[in-house]
């Protein structure tokens, strides 16, 4: 599908929880590339890094995907991912504080002030990292969250990492507890809460192509009403009283005849 550019230009930033093999962060990664906008995954955390100075083992411990067997694959897998336009080398714009500063800083609020500043940048779709929590008054931010059954995950991580099933079992296994105690830890929030997300895309069935086209849709949806007032929005938006009463409601003391 194509894409109106102008329309979607008033919004800020896309964030994508995902579970793990459920395919979202190709989903993010897609998206980007379709509405041309820079993607902000796993670049995050060598960002910070530089930013904080600390050893590489540190920064993993305090991100959300940090497993324990997982020391020496999770670097390795940041620096596959960077690209000359992603955020560590500077692009978009995106202001980051000093060495000096930020040392003085809890990791996480210096990973906070980096995602913060990312989305106010524009035109970024961020994966994980409580995003979804941290820019969830932000009305021109989309929230979207890809799920898929279990044993689909696990067919996806054995294929895309090269793993036999049951080890690719443990790995969906520790990374959604290692998720679900992220969130827990540095927000006190749960990534499965449906009203944290704007769309919840199952990928069962849907193909990751459709996703994408999906989240464009929902994109668009939610920039053709950034503009209307908080209180005209909601599910009665231009709605008029039912014409009758409704056959399941009740008024105590009187019959429904």
């Amino acid at each position: 599908m194509e894409v109106n550019q102008q329309a979607l230009a008033i919004m800020q930033a896309v964030t994508i929880s995902r579970q793990y093999g459920s395919g979202g962060g190709e989903i993010a990664a897609r998206l980007a590339r379709k509405l041309g906008w820079q993607l902000i995954d796993h670049a995050v955390i060598e960002q910070t890094a530089r930013q904080l100075e600390v050893r590489e083992s540190e920064v993993e411990k305090h991100d959300e995907d940090y497993v324990e067997s997982d020391r020496q694959g999770i670097l390795s897998r940041i620096l596959e991912q960077l690209t000359p336009s992603s955020a560590a080398t500077g692009g978009g714009g995106i202001f980051l504080r000093t060495a000096s500063s930020a040392e003085t800083l809890p990791f996480q609020e210096t990973m906070r002030d980096i995602i913060i500043a990312a989305a106010t940048s524009g035109h970024v779709v961020i994966v994980g990292r409580g995003s979804q929590v941290l820019l969830a008054d932000r009305r021109d931010v989309l929230h979207i969250r890809v799920i898929a059954p279990l044993e689909l995950r696990v067919a996806y991580t054995a294929r895309r990492e090269g793993l036999d099933i049951e080890t690719a079992r443990r790995r969906v296994q520790a990374k959604d507890q290692a998720r679900t105690q992220f969130m827990q830890t540095q927000y006190r929030s749960q990534h499965e809460d449906p009203h944290l997300y704007d769309l919840e895309i199952n990928t069962a069935v849907l193909t990751l192509d459709s996703a994408v086209d999906l989240s464009c849709l929902a994109l668009e949806a939610k920039a053709s009403r950034l503009n209307v007032p908080q209180e005209q929005l909601g599910p009665v938006a231009d709605l008029a009283p039912y014409p009758g009463t409704p056959t399941d409601f009740r008024v105590q003391g009187k019959s429904s005849s």
